[in-house]
């Protein structure tokens, strides 16, 4: 007999699609197509990041194709009712956020605007496709995070979108939302937390409080998307070069540190990690992927700052970020940012609890089961 997933929950930072148009498109959507023949769902909420990629203004007639790449599809084809929106206006980057969600479904239902009670919703039925700035669009909501949250930092494409859902009578908030990235490696290396995880904090809470103020009907919600969580970087260094020789190498015009290289004191002096602003070549880079990265899991900490409201299914992939763009190399981490597990779906309590009470109610899919 054949089993079936009720729900399909799914987030990926897709910037590398466009980035590489061509060469990786046609794995992922296999692996997507794939899930969705493994688990059969009835509903499926895709959730995308960086949609056009780093050069969006060329790429976003791609972002159009990718989307109705998999809507055409064979394997959705059954999903009679769909709805999607992408905010791809990039016209105005003081909204845009560029950002995707894409629902399909046999039979559920979806709001008629924010804020919303119970009563406000109403049936899903057709395609629902709304791809532009989506102002006035009432059966979403989206936000730019404040330019004054940090007045020293240049901020772009982040922020959240929220659409609401009821699902075999249950409420939920299904939130798309990304979170800013570290600058510097040598920056997220002065501190612990760093200045970037203290950013990300701030802004998450931002999140959590707006979807949960009380001029809104509260309901269990679901947090997809790209936060940009990243290891404790100062401890884990401390960690990794615990028997090696460190060594700073600052600029001859001030004392701005430039580099921080860790060679081995045996082993030829090796050079065991190199540190810089846009590089972090670590020699044992199986350690990230051996047992799903569970050695150094424990430097995984951003998320401990919000275990009053949110919660996370174990984790049980490796690093999600920064993958190789190199098609041929899908498990390669490349030498730019320390790997981290920075693509996520959370959680609040009362949606674990849904999912711990009801037997196959979601099935939680991170971003490695579609970059291969």
């Amino acid at each position: 007999m054949e089993t079936y997933t009720d729900v399909l929950l799914v987030t990926a930072n897709v910037g590398s699609l466009f980035d590489n148009v061509g060469e990786i498109e046609s794995d992922w959507l296999r692996e997507l197509f794939g899930t969705v023949q493994s688990h059969k769902p009835r509903f499926i909420a895709l959730h995308f990041q960086e949609v056009g990629g780093k050069d969006y203004m060329v790429n976003m007639g791609h972002a159009e194709n990718f989307f109705w790449n998999i809507e055409s599809s064979e394997e959705m084809r059954d999903f009679d009712r769909v709805c999607i929106y992408v905010d791809n206006h990039f016209k105005n980057l003081n909204i845009t956020l560029l950002i995707g969600v894409c629902m399909f479904s046999h039979s559920f239902t979806l709001p008629t605007s924010l804020p919303l009670t119970v009563k406000d919703f109403k049936a899903v039925s057709g395609q629902n496709k709304y791809v532009g700035s989506l102002d006035g669009v009432t059966t979403m909501e989206k936000e730019k995070f404040p330019k004054n949250f940090w007045p020293d930092f240049k901020w772009s494409r982040k922020g959240f979108m929220r659409t609401r859902w009821i699902i075999h009578n249950q409420g939920l908030d299904l939130v798309n939302v990304h979170l800013f990235h570290d600058a510097s490696n040598l920056i997220a290396c002065n501190a612990s937390p760093s200045i970037y995880s203290a950013n990300r904090q701030k802004a998450l809470r931002y999140v959590i409080n707006r979807i949960s103020e009380s001029s809104y009907t509260p309901l269990p919600f679901f947090l997809f998307g790209d936060f940009n969580f990243r290891l404790d970087t100062l401890s884990l260094v401390q960690n990794l070069s615990t028997s090696a020789e460190v060594q700073t190498v600052k600029k001859d015009s001030s004392n701005e540190v430039e580099k921080i290289i860790c060679e081995e004191k045996d082993n030829d002096h090796k050079i065991l990690l190199h540190i810089e602003t846009k590089l972090f070549a670590y020699l044992h880079q199986a350690v990230f992927r051996e047992d799903n990265g569970r050695a150094i899991l424990k430097y995984d900490k951003e998320i401990a700052a919000f275990q009053d409201v949110i919660a996370e299914e174990e984790i049980l992939f490796p690093p999600s970020y920064p993958y190789s763009e190199d098609y041929t190399k899908p498990t390669q981490y490349m030498n730019t940012r320390c790997p981290s597990w920075c693509d996520r779906i959370l959680m609040s309590h009362t949606a674990q609890d849904i999912i711990h009470r009801v037997s196959k109610l979601a099935t939680l899919c991170h971003p490695h089961l579609l970059t291969s």
